[in-house]
């Protein structure tokens, strides 16, 4: 499995997702600071409405997820080198379980460095230029964490949402990001009144369906 993950990464548009990979954190690194000192000063209120924003701004990775379908999946379909993958001694449905598997596993990673990183950026120029009330506490320490990596693995399930229908059985490239924007949105539920941990369980679990018809329906899905 490891030997197809690394070969995945050999077929991707390397410069591209370096690209990607360099951008997304450096991006969202600033934004607490900047919502803070440019949206709202009640985003400092405390470490814990902090850590709060910190999450809700990570779900920018369901976009990075869509790219990476786009390139493991659609782009190998429209190139048509997916039949040359097809031709490996290996079941079509491993072979697409290790393409999700690689999707995954660099969507999680790339997710929790960024969220770290975007938590020391912050509190680094909180100690030089103070914006947050009070210091973080233990507790804080702890949410912080388990948030980190309880949150990506979130915005890891909700990214194959467009797999299987989109991704797979449509092959469609900006349908694909559409829906990945549009997922982006789910930390807006509050604002209609849902619950909010409700919609994150309920979008994990249409994730999740998504990967498991990808690869139950991978010997039956056609190469063209």
């Amino acid at each position: 499995m490891i030997k197809l993950m690394r070969l995945e990464w050999s077929k991707l548009k390397q410069k591209s997702v370096i690209g990607e990979v360099v951008v997304y954190p450096l991006i969202l690194m600033f934004l607490p600071v900047f919502f803070i000192e440019g949206v709202s000063g009640d985003f400092g209120k405390s470490y814990a409405a902090v850590i709060e924003l910190n999450s809700a701004i990570q779900v920018a990775f369901i976009l990075f997820g869509a790219s990476l379908i786009n390139q493991v999946f659609i782009d190998e379909y429209k190139n048509k080198t997916i039949s040359l993958s097809f031709r490996y001694p290996i079941s079509r449905q491993k072979l697409f379980g290790a393409k999700i598997l690689f999707i995954a596993t660099f969507v999680f990673l790339l997710a929790m460095a960024s969220y770290l990183l975007t938590g020391v950026a912050t509190y680094v120029i909180d100690q030089v230029q103070p914006i947050i009330n009070g210091n973080p506490t233990r507790s804080d320490l702890i949410m912080f964490f388990s948030q980190m990596i309880f949150h990506s693995l979130i915005i890891t399930l909700i990214s194959f949402i467009p797999l299987f229908y989109l991704g797979i059985w449509k092959r469609a490239t900006i349908p694909t990001v559409i829906c990945a924007i549009v997922l982006m949105q789910s930390n807006l539920a509050s604002i209609f009144n849902l619950n909010l941990d409700l919609v994150l369980a309920v979008l994990c679990v249409l994730g999740i369906l998504s990967i498991l018809l990808s690869i139950m329906t991978a010997e039956k899905i056609g190469e063209i």
